[in-house]
């Protein structure tokens, strides 16, 4: 299982299964300290262990990168986050 945030790189290496992250390079798991997201990134990688049937599958998580943001931002707010 590879959790990429880059999906035509992915492609070319031919991984048997991938969890495709829309976010920026180096935040495959969303923004530090966002353990919720955290979570919900390796649930999904998971449960696509067990799901994906057929080799070199790339499904995507699809949450943009301002909503990661934007939850990052009102964490830091309640003096939960960076």
């Amino acid at each position: 299982m590879s959790i990429t945030v880059a999906r035509d790189v992915t492609s070319l290496v031919r991984v048997p299964r991938a969890l495709f992250v829309p976010w920026p390079m180096g935040h495959h798991f969303g923004a530090p300290f966002h353990a919720g997201l955290q979570r919900r990134v390796l649930e999904t990688a998971l449960e696509l262990l067990e799901s994906t049937r057929e080799s070199g599958e790339i499904a995507e998580l699809r949450i943009p990168w301002g909503e990661v943001r934007r939850q990052a931002k009102a964490l830091t707010a309640q003096g939960l986050g960076l």
